[in-house]
């Protein structure tokens, strides 16, 4: 079996590379080739082009564009010229959706495997989805839910980060691997991973942790960071506005900052997932430049923001937006969750539910669908042979 596989950035290397062995649990001979990270490789992806090249898909320049344009269509030949059992999409939607509607009208099964945030927001871009795709494969049950409201083929599959984090995280553990004080109430703060959210968050977030430690003495901070660019915006942040503020800066390891805190203030984003996994209070943080968050009034499509709220569908964690995003209102937040434990006792029994939920195997239940869908389409061109 040949499977035609494309994945960009780290977080769908990650997801291929652990289909990929579920899928060579099933069928031992499968070969993979495509667009693929170190991790996919280490699986016996042939790489006929690396997955950082996608991890640019959105960034301005025409250069960059045309050369993407090159590769999908480089790729799209060399797929139809010698078409492989299935293709496998994984996220990457603004290259990989026009790449599976080429190989599909060439009838060659197409998944895509982590839908487009399409039930949030530019909703009109679900007909070319539905004809690029012979199934879409969710992570989030309320995804599914939206493409069966619009006829789209769909699985839910539950969420890999679900199973890989433990229902019960120990957050004595994680301070002590950080270095972190055991008798202390920690806050972990997480301005973002890109530079723009950083520089737009640090100060407010530095500022929120001035004044919880100005009400609450004994507080400490950590603080971790992606690369040394992001830490370099906040460390200027703290020198400017809380150069005494008790905090440990860490790179990486945001995982294990979320574990060893009480609560947990950062930017919007999947780290919100995480901390949710790992049964933290948190409080969410979103700030855009004034057009973009204009623009992005104008199409969204959802009451909530942050996926804890969009998986329990109501409200249940502080999502704080655009010029509401205050040090004020950001203290008081985060020093509400430590005020109330009953509130927090609450939350974490709502966190623990939708982890249950999504922790499926989802590896596992990936490789099925895809299999699935490969015996479809041979017993579909079985019955057109014999016809004619």
């Amino acid at each position: 079996m040949r499977i035609g596989i494309v994945a960009g950035e780290a977080s769908g290397d990650l997801l291929g590379a652990e289909l990929m062995q579920a899928i060579k649990r099933r069928v031992p001979e499968a070969r993979f080739e495509g667009i693929a990270g170190p991790k996919m490789i280490a699986q016996g992806c042939d790489a006929l082009y690396p997955s950082e090249k996608l991890a640019v898909m959105g960034l301005i320049g025409i250069g960059k564009y045309m050369e993407l344009r090159s590769i999908r269509a480089g790729l799209a030949r060399k797929l139809i010229n010698d078409p492989p059992d299935i293709f496998i999409g994984i996220d990457a939607p603004d290259f990989n959706i026009g790449l599976e509607t080429r190989l599909r009208k060439q009838n060659i099964p197409t998944v895509h495997y982590v839908s487009p945030s399409v039930w949030a927001w530019r909703q009109y871009r679900l007909p070319k989805i539905a004809r690029a795709i012979d199934l879409m494969i969710t992570l989030f049950p309320f995804e599914a839910r939206f493409y069966e409201e619009h006829n789209v083929p769909v699985k839910f599959v539950g969420h890999p980060l679900a199973d890989m984090i433990p229902l019960d995280s120990d957050s004595v553990a994680a301070r002590h691997a950080l270095g972190l004080p055991q008798d202390k109430q920690i806050i972990a703060l997480l301005p973002g991973s890109r530079m723009g959210e950083v520089s737009r968050l640090s100060g407010y977030f530095v500022q929120a942790a001035a004044q919880c430690i100005e009400q609450r003495p004994g507080l400490h901070f950590v603080a971790p960071f992606a690369n040394s660019e992001t830490r370099d915006i906040f460390e200027q942040a703290l020198k400017t506005k809380a150069p005494h503020l008790p905090i440990t800066l860490v790179d990486g390891q945001s995982r294990e900052a979320m574990a060893a805190a009480d609560a947990v203030l950062l930017a919007s984003g999947t780290a919100t997932l995480e901390g949710m996994l790992l049964k933290k209070p948190m409080v969410v943080a979103y700030r855009l430049k004034p057009f973009s968050y204009w623009l992005a009034m104008q199409l969204l499509k959802v009451d909530n923001y942050s996926l804890p709220n969009l998986l329990l569908g109501k409200r249940v964690i502080p999502e704080i937006i655009q010029d509401d995003v205050t040090p004020e209102s950001l203290s008081s937040a985060v020093l509400a969750y430590l005020d109330d434990p009953e509130k927090v006792a609450d939350l974490q029994q709502q966190f623990l539910a939708v982890h249950h939920e999504l922790r499926k195997n989802a590896s596992e239940n990936a490789a099925d669908a895809v299999l699935a869908v490969v015996e479809r389409a041979r017993s579909s061109m079985g019955l057109n042979s014999a016809k004619n």
